[in-house]
């Protein structure tokens, strides 16, 4: 895997963006950032190991332009699928109070705990790079569809 906290001319590409008007600028980027995003999703959902479905069907991308920032996250998890986080990280043995079961009421129940099945985080490290290059890719195609040439990337030695 390749060290994505450096990336190679991203100085060039913020001054290249900032001369853009700045609709011109957030349009693009929350594409590209979307285009990132998406990268991860489908490796998300992917590894859902634990499911009905609904967790699946729950992951989501979303992007946000606030304070002249643009972002993109990938949301998993809704009032059905609530419990990702117990699906990433597992669970330990609890006991859980007032609850049906099978139309049955129990005033406690003891849990045996879950065991974790990771899927987020094996998804962020093995696709960092794959987002990265849909992000450029992205940027690229956009400013080409506006009339910019853009070259792609020379590859750096030893990749």
């Amino acid at each position: 895997m390749s060290d994505y906290k450096n990336i190679t001319g991203g100085k060039e590409l913020d001054a290249f963006l900032q001369s853009l008007p700045a609709k011109v600028e957030s349009n693009i980027m929350r594409s590209a950032l979307r285009a990132g995003a998406n990268v991860f999703k489908e490796e998300i959902k992917a590894g859902v190991r634990v499911d009905q479905g609904d967790l699946k069907r729950s992951v989501r991308v979303t992007t946000r332009f606030r304070r002249g920032r643009v972002s993109a996250s990938v949301k998993i998890g809704n009032k059905i699928a609530f419990y990702a986080h117990m699906v990433e990280f597992g669970t330990r043995p609890h006991k859980i109070k007032g609850v049906s079961i099978g139309g049955h009421y129990y005033t406690a129940v003891n849990h045996p705990g879950s065991k974790l099945y990771p899927f987020v985080r094996p998804a962020l490290d093995s696709k960092a790079d794959a987002a990265i290059q849909a992000v450029g890719e992205q940027i690229r195609n956009r400013l080409t569809l506006a009339g910019i040439n853009t070259q792609a990337p020379e590859p750096v030695a030893g990749e």
